[in-house]
């Protein structure tokens, strides 16, 4: 069931309480459970924090620390699986959802008492009815063909009867309904079945329309932001935290534009309110966050401006920078810009003042002429001391690089907990290392693209796009790293291709995961011009590998993010190729 008045029916209902909160792997969910650290702290509740990446992980977490608790709370993971059915808890266990994936599990939503999902259920889109899924049809038939048993034992009893003791009971028994012939039973045993069948059909349609493309709802952080500002505990930090978590979303392709610019107005109020709330007069210590109008260039302040849009997805597909003639057009830009190479050449901080004063209006003035209009968008930016300035796509970009990093010595729980300790401001030197890390991400990246495209290894497969690396890449046997690819080199194949249909084509992307079990990650990504983010892969991909018997690790919360065997690639890219033709 869903809970809106979080104050009231989810805060104050844990004050006091042992609480276990299982986290996903993703930045989002990480600032989302910073936020509640801090409210937690602030009434001294005890609490444990899991970090997980997939099913096997929450189911792992929770019979690990069942014993201890009476309340869980699930952040981004959970609300799309029947958590009751996953996990099998004991009856007063509560379950507390707050995620942000969709579409969320109608087991959970119709929970009377165990399973509580945090948010407004007027915001869900297509909620099946409960009647419409949920009938008690199998108790029904079982009761009807009893019923009709002992309507057919009662004629065989009543066949016999004659004696005067017989008529008197006769007499004082009330009337009972008409018996039935065993035809006419029969047939009302066939209609039944059919009844059945046909509301099975109908509900079979119905869970498939609603479940068929995977997509996300609002940022889990900005929701328990706003917990925290109900309940008069907001600061400037938490804000940020909220801030980093909506960027994420944007940047990542999760939500459209256009919901994240409906969140901008009520977070440009709550930064004035705490702006004009705050009294903090050292400069060193206080902390500013400013609304401004930013370009889409991936750490241009952390690194050359030739780098920053030779790395940055949109500006390098749109000026196609991994050929001669993109590069000689780049030029061309910085020179009517005003930009001399040496400066554009330097890193961002070493440039001219008055260059970096005008670095922005100098890129909007000409972003229609060379084909970058989108290049601007709204977003925010933390200042705190004399030289610390950062934009949130930066925090986003850093935190993503440190849990990319998980190497033999590190585990993914340590780099959940640095990319954690790094949304402090107290621990600078992690974001730094992070945006160190995040600047060789994407110059592989860009390497791969370039290199996949010059030699055209996107091939069509009619109704998709894939593309398959061959070796194991210290980058990209991640999620998200190999997200960023697949997105990266589907834009750059469009932007290269002469195919009308190219645009409309969605892309596969797979790479190696480890040679000695033969495994591989399955990506797929949404076409370049659909303007929704859903993706239909989940489905796609359960489908195909029933076609193709193969055996498919839906292990990942994200359903478009599959494992299966490198031996089974083929028979299955083949099966998808059919179903999706």
């Amino acid at each position: 069931m869903f809970i809106q008045d979080l104050k009231n029916d989810f805060y104050r209902h844990l004050v006091g309480k042992r609480i276990l909160i299982i986290v996903n792997y993703d930045i989002d969910a990480i600032c989302a459970s910073k936020i509640l650290q801090a409210l937690f702290q602030y009434d001294h509740m005890l609490y444990t924090v899991v970090p997980i990446m997939g099913i096997t992980g929450l189911r792992r977490a929770y019979g690990e620390h069942q014993g201890d608790v009476k309340y869980v709370l699930l952040v981004n993971c959970g609300g799309c699986v029947d958590i009751v059915e996953l996990l099998q808890p004991a009856e007063d266990v509560t379950f507390f959802i707050c995620d942000a994936h969709r579409p969320l599990d109608v087991c959970n939503i119709y929970s009377d008492r165990q399973v509580c999902i945090l948010g407004d259920a007027a915001l869900e889109e297509n909620i099946p009815a409960f009647e419409t899924i949920f009938h008690d049809s199998d108790e029904e038939d079982d009761d009807q063909d009893q019923s009709d048993e002992e309507d057919e034992e009662e004629v065989h009893n009543d066949s016999g009867a004659g004696d005067s003791d017989g008529d008197e009971d006769s007499a004082q028994r009330p009337a009972v309904r008409p018996k039935l012939t065993r035809l006419e039973r029969h047939e009302q045993r066939i209609l039944r079945q059919r009844a059945r069948r046909q509301w099975e059909s109908e509900r079979d349609r119905i869970m498939f329309e609603y479940t068929q493309f995977s997509y996300y709802g609002r940022s889990t952080a900005l929701l328990i932001f706003e917990l925290a500002w109900k309940l008069s505990k907001d600061n400037m930090d938490l804000l940020w935290w909220a801030i980093v978590g909506i960027s994420e979303q944007l940047l990542l392709g999760k939500i459209e534009s256009g919901a994240y610019t409906l969140e901008l107005e009520q977070i440009q109020s709550h930064v004035s309110r705490l702006t004009n709330k705050t009294n903090d007069q050292n400069t060193m210590s206080a902390s500013k966050i400013s609304f401004e109008n930013d370009l889409h260039l991936v750490l241009y302040r952390h690194w050359p401006v030739t780098d920053s849009m030779r790395y940055s997805r949109y500006a390098s597909c749109q000026l196609k920078l991994w050929t001669l003639r993109g590069e000689k057009r780049l030029h061309e830009l910085l020179l009517e810009m005003g930009l001399p190479l040496v400066h554009a050449r330097q890193t961002y901080s070493s440039m001219d003042l008055v260059l970096r004063k005008e670095f922005y209006s100098m890129v909007e003035r000409l972003a229609e002429k060379y084909d970058i209009p989108d290049i601007v968008y709204g977003t925010f930016t933390l200042s705190y001391g004399y030289r610390s300035r950062y934009a949130a796509a930066d925090y986003v970009y850093a935190l993503l690089a440190i849990m990319e990093s998980v190497k033999k010595h590190k585990t993914p729980e340590d780099c959940f907990m640095e990319a954690s300790d790094a949304l402090n401001r107290q621990h600078k030197q992690l974001l730094g290392a992070g945006i160190d890390n995040a600047k060789l991400l994407h110059a592989a990246i860009f390497r791969q693209v370039q290199s996949s495209l010059e030699a055209r290894q996107v091939h069509s497969a009619g109704s998709f796009f894939y593309y398959v690396l061959q070796e194991e890449h210290a980058f990209f046997s991640y999620p998200y790293a190999l997200g960023l690819l697949a997105k990266f080199i589907l834009r750059g194949h469009v932007a290269t291709s002469r195919a009308r249909a190219a645009p409309d084509l969605p892309l596969i992307a797979t790479c190696p995961l480890d040679a000695t079990q033969g495994m591989c990650l399955l990506v797929g990504i949404a076409p370049v011009r659909e303007d929704s983010p859903k993706n239909f892969f989940g489905k796609a991909f359960e489908q195909a590998a029933q076609k193709s018997k193969t055996t498919l690790l839906q292990d990942f919360f994200e359903p478009s993010v599959v494992q299966l065997r490198q031996s089974d690639l083929t028979r299955f890219l083949d099966a998808l190729t059919v179903l999706l033709t």
